[in-house]
């Protein structure tokens, strides 16, 4: 159903501010998350059929991204023309459902590394830390039918509203009455932080307590192995918390009816310009491959002792408890 203003909801309003805050920011992380992908796609690609689990999800952690990059150009130029979108129905469709794949895939693929590094330290034994190369691709082709069958309501929902001859592209739409698959849509908006957030924040804690208890804090390896949890921590909260608490911000005030209007467009509007910071996890995911493959940090020594600048020593594949790869 195409949203339309009425007595009980606010409508939709074309969000000004938001257009001409966006557009720079964006392409900015397009330069940047565009070089560092390339870079891990080559990377891994190479050495695919040798890699173990750990970066078999970080492999994919690099297709996903580029379902963003690909799909953030027409966001741009979106934004660009205030907001108006120019390229159909169908395509708004496919490209939010592309934007949001991205985003489900990102947040599932970096627990995923969380959870992989949290068995090697935790239990070094269990026999998930030995599954083969075409098991973890099982497993990854498995979070892949599950992120995209929870996306489909994006490609079976009209998302493109018309005001005033002007055409809006979004995936939150102030619907008279919302969609059952939009329910379910922002259902998963919701449930894809907070679920992750506990299990990285519960694995974080389980390493920094079994590494102190075996005194291995202090070691190479067991620092190495917490410090990439943090850093999953780190990313997953600053790319991710914004859209969510602006998101169930706005949420809640539409709820409270058409005389908090105003407060609701500014939220919605908050939460808009909040993507700025989901889409600047394909800029930061290769400092996530820095930490946990020695595949790819031994790749960039070895590019900057070509240089002759310095000479950095390589990293070897880590034994447990860090199982880096």
């Amino acid at each position: 159903m195409t949203p339309n203003a009425t007595a009980h909801h606010c409508g939709t309003s074309i969000q000004h501010h938001v257009a001409s805050v966006l557009p720079p920011l964006l392409i900015i992380e397009l330069l940047l998350g565009l070089p560092g992908n390339i870079l891990a796609l080559s990377v891994f690609g190479k050495n695919l059929k040798s890699l173990r689990a750990n970066v078999m999800f970080l492999f994919n952690l690099v297709l996903s991204d580029f379902l963003l990059l690909v799909s953030l150009p027409f966001r741009i130029d979106n934004f660009i023309r205030g907001e108006k979108w120019i390229f159909g129905d169908a395509w708004c469709r496919a490209n939010l459902f592309m934007l949001s794949v991205n985003r489900s895939a990102s947040i599932a693929f970096m627990t995923a590394v969380a959870v992989d590094r949290y068995f090697k330290v935790v239990h070094p034994h269990h026999k998930i830390n030995h599954i083969s190369t075409k098991q973890a691709a099982g497993v990854a082709c498995l979070i892949w039918g599950v992120v995209i069958s929870l996306r489909i309501p994006l490609l079976a929902n009209n998302l493109l509203s018309v005001k005033d001859n002007f055409s809006l592209c979004r995936s939150f739409n102030n619907y008279e009455k919302t969609p059952l698959g939009m329910h379910l849509h922002n259902a998963v908006f919701i449930l894809e932080f907070f679920v992750p957030l506990i299990l990285l924040v519960f694995c974080s804690v389980r390493i920094a307590c079994i590494l102190r208890s075996r005194q291995m804090d202090k070691d190479k390896r067991g620092q190495r192995a917490i410090r990439t949890v943090l850093v999953i921590v780190g990313v997953f909260v600053l790319c991710f918390f914004p859209s969510i608490g602006t998101g169930l911000t706005a949420l809640y005030f539409k709820t409270l009816g058409d005389k908090y209007c105003k407060v609701y467009n500014l939220t919605s509007q908050l939460f808009s310009m909040s993507i700025a910071f989901t889409y600047l996890n394909s800029a930061l995911d290769p400092v996530i491959y820095c930490f946990s493959s020695s595949v790819f940090r031994n790749y960039l020594k070895k590019a900057v002792n070509q240089t002759g600048l310095m000479k950095l020593q390589m990293s070897r594949r880590d034994s447990m408890p860090s199982g880096s790869d």
